[in-house]
């Protein structure tokens, strides 16, 4: 697809207001500078999560389908807990191609239908981030959890644009959907406000 080309359709869905389209028209462009392919996300999966199971493999490839290429993903860890009201807590470090590895941590409550804990292993796929400073924000979205013992799931949060796509690995015994958000900081802290 010529740039000319490329411009042209992502200013049309600009205006007609629409976020998903330019994804997905970058996303079949295939090559996109600065983004990560599937294989990519997959192999840094699997060096990560040990043994990559269908359901993880699954995952990432639905989050490539409605998605598109990440231009970033985090690799961390995070425990969080719940009785209607709950806080989640974690730490990992940002990957981008351009310009390399940043470290990250996240906090933020929650509150919904929601029963039990976790600790988890966690990938987080970015896209559309501008630059690393865009990270340390706060990033609003829906999670749901149904395990006992052990269990994954995927969630999407997100905030003007850019979006993260946790994709959650762990151990415990969880059952329930809330609503919440994460706070990305550059330092740890027990406040998730």
């Amino acid at each position: 697809m010529t740039e000319t080309r490329r411009s042209v359709l992502l200013g049309l869905a600009a205006l007609a207001g629409g976020t998903a389209l330019p994804t997905r028209l970058l996303a079949q462009s295939g090559t996109e500078p600065g983004t990560y392919s599937m294989d990519e996300i997959v192999d840094a999966g699997h060096s990560f999560f040990g043994q990559l199971s269908e359901g993880l493999a699954q995952s990432i490839e639905y989050l490539f389908s409605s998605r598109g290429r990440p231009n970033g993903y985090i690799l961390g860890e995070e425990g969080s807990g719940a009785f209607v009201a709950g806080l989640r807590y974690g730490e990992g470090v940002l990957n981008t191609k351009n310009v390399g590895q940043h470290k990250v941590f996240w906090q933020g409550p929650t509150i919904g239908w929601d029963f039990g804990g976790d600790g988890a292993r966690t990938m987080m796929l970015v896209y559309n981030l501008p630059d690393t400073e865009s990270i340390y924000r706060y990033f609003a979205g829906v999670n749901g959890s149904a395990y006992l013992v052990a269990g994954f799931g995927v969630s999407v949060y997100s905030n003007h644009g850019i979006v993260i796509a946790p994709i959650r690995t762990g151990l415990g015994a969880r059952l329930g959907v809330n609503v919440g958000y994460l706070k990305m900081t550059r330092q740890a802290t027990w406040n998730p406000f």
